[in-house]
């Protein structure tokens, strides 16, 4: 039933608010008139309000119920569950959902207990409320289409929630994978770029014999794209779901058969090859699997940008901090960008950790799959954001220091290497110790000292032919 009612208003008095009531077994409950949400959604958020981030901040989420909801219908229709005019307004309703509506009227909070009950529940509220206005009705008339009666027929949250979280991490994994080529692409033109630019490539931290500037470059795209496979495995291990565990509604003698209707309505909305779980009894309270293995290639991921940031940006500090090799962007000497990055990739490793004890800690029945998805939500999202930062603010503008590396690769103890054969050992050492204690280079000091022809010298000296004996 609906009626008005008069709530005080701050320092500016008071104004009238339409409420509507509704009811369930604890008894009556004011609900703002004109959100979809209904009484359990809204004692879920004046109950569990802990981060102050609801779900609607996750719209593959939000999609993927809508994807679960809408093949749910369809399955119920044709196995005689659903009638057709409720079936076509919660379809409609999920579309509208699909296509980026109603995304607002997802307030309950990404940490929840229950295992995700009241993203299911919000779900099926939203849902009926849309529904009802669709059929003609008000909201909160329920006894024309009920949230749980109709909308979450056949379902219940143990298979509707890890569903809709593995649909939505495959959802937010295809950004990422995305914004991982265009890094990948951005490091290929980098080291095509840097072709013929030499340095000498450190060992310990000091200079150690000329390799090719563009190797350098080449082996993170190459790094990139052995990740960027694991991650596509990753993803292919989420579309093994447990629709169907829990058929409440449903006649069991039909609860094969509903599963494998449900799967077949669930590709065609989706456009996602999925499969069923063999074992559905173990795989809704106990397999987070898929979960823990993709944190874990997040992870590695994160350690592996963090650690290519590392190395761009200490042969950029110049001669007050060390070898300068690169300049990173015109007019801005402070390399922000690699340290967004490397916070990025702490805050990945830390949610692998939250992650693995989330999985590990439920008992009996996983109950921290929304502290899961939150976290490997905020992994995908944040990576993908830090690979293009990278590609578009970073690896555009970075060029190569070439009269810095010339002067400190002839100047390199590294250099001395290849004199060792023609020179012995000790007169290369001694080279080496004048060339770092007077900053002369390497070839003036041997031909000063009479060590070896100038065209011999230069032929052992030159750096394309170091270069080239490295790769």
């Amino acid at each position: 039933m609906n009626k008005t009612t008069i709530r005080p208003r701050t320092d500016r008095g008071i104004r009238e608010v339409p409420t509507r009531i509704e009811y369930d077994i604890l008894g009556e409950r004011e609900i703002p008139a004109n959100v979809y949400w209904g009484i359990r959604t809204q004692r879920a958020v004046d109950n569990l309000s802990i981060t102050g981030t609801p779900i609607s901040q996750y719209p593959h989420l939000i999609n993927a119920l809508g994807m679960i909801k809408e093949a749910a219908a369809r399955a119920n229709v044709e196995l005689g569950q659903l009638d057709s005019e409720r079936a076509d307004a919660i379809i409609a309703t999920c579309r509208e959902i699909r296509s980026g509506q109603l995304h607002d009227q997802f307030p309950v909070d990404v940490i929840q207990g229950g295992a995700g009950t009241a993203t299911n529940i919000n779900a099926n509220e939203v849902i009926a409320n849309r529904a009802l206005e669709l059929l003609g009705h008000s909201k909160g008339a329920y006894h024309h289409l009920h949230p749980n009666e109709h909308v979450n027929l056949s379902q219940s949250t143990a298979d509707v929630y890890p569903t809709a979280g593995r649909l939505a991490m495959v959802l937010g994994l295809h950004d990422l994978l995305l914004a991982m080529s265009e890094l990948f692409i951005a490091f290929e033109s980098k080291a095509n770029e840097a072709q013929g630019v030499l340095n000498a490539s450190p060992s310990q931290l000091q200079g150690a014999v000329p390799v090719a500037l563009e190797q350098k470059f080449r082996v993170y795209s190459e790094m990139l794209e052995e990740d960027h496979a694991r991650l596509l495995d990753a993803s292919h291990l989420l579309r093994e779901v447990n629709l169907g565990a829990t058929v409440i509604g449903a006649d069991l003698k039909d609860s094969k058969r509903y599963t494998d209707i449900m799967r077949h309505h669930l590709v065609a909305v989706s456009g996602l090859h999925l499969t069923t779980a063999g074992n559905l009894g173990d795989a809704t309270p106990y397999d987070c699997g898929a979960f823990i293995h993709l944190s874990g290639v997040l992870k590695r991921i994160a350690v592996n940008l963090s650690k290519a940031c590392n190395n761009l940006r200490l042969p950029s500090s110049g001669q007050g901090a060390g070898r300068k090799e690169t300049n990173l962007w015109p007019g801005n000497i402070n390399p922000v960008a690699l340290e967004v990055v490397n916070q990025v990739a702490f805050e990945v490793i830390g949610n692998d950790i939250t992650i693995t004890m989330a999985a590990e800690t439920g008992q009996l029945h996983n109950a921290f799959e929304p502290l899961i998805l939150h976290s490997l939500s905020k992994s995908i999202t944040h990576m993908a954001a830090a690979c293009r930062t990278l590609a578009r603010r970073l690896l555009i503008s970075i060029t190569a220091d070439e009269e810095a590396l010339r002067h400190s690769d002839e100047g390199s103890a590294g250099l001395v290497a290849a004199l060792n054969p023609h020179i012995g050992y000790t007169a290369a050492t001694r080279v080496a110790k004048q060339a770092q204690m007077t900053g002369r280079s390497i070839a003036e000091l041997v031909l000063e000292q009479g060590l070896l022809p100038a065209d011999e010298l230069a032929a052992l000296l030159c750096p394309l032919k170091s270069a080239a004996e490295q790769r």
